[in-house]
């Protein structure tokens, strides 16, 4: 049975002042485009440069990793805190352990 993966993630600022909250099959390409704006011109999170991972969780059905990012989009700002902190209590950037940080212009052509 082949093994899906697709991810529920929260970004932030390099201030931590602003939390964005996804989904994807892919953390590495979601990240590229994130930093590079590579999709709408004035989305969210090139608006407030919201490109840094502190959390997320890996499912193996899409619909599963959608129902949380809706359950989690839903919360206050607060329990989403929690949430960061009990996995990453320190809330480090966790780009680097993805990816290499910052991503190189040329991903997409490779």
């Amino acid at each position: 049975m082949r093994q899906y993966n697709f991810y529920t993630y929260i970004l932030t600022t390099s201030s931590k002042k602003v939390l964005y909250v996804g989904v994807t099959n892919s953390l590495e390409r979601r990240l590229y485009e994130h930093y590079f704006g590579t999709e709408k011109k004035d989305n969210f999170t090139t608006k407030y440069k919201c490109y840094y991972l502190v959390w997320f969780e890996r499912y193996q059905y899409v619909n599963h990793a959608i129902e949380r990012e809706k359950e989690i989009k839903g919360w206050l700002r607060i329990k989403k805190e929690k949430l960061i902190e009990s996995q990453n209590p320190g809330w480090r950037f966790l780009n680097t352990e993805i990816m290499d940080w910052p991503p190189k212009s040329d991903l997409h052509n490779q």
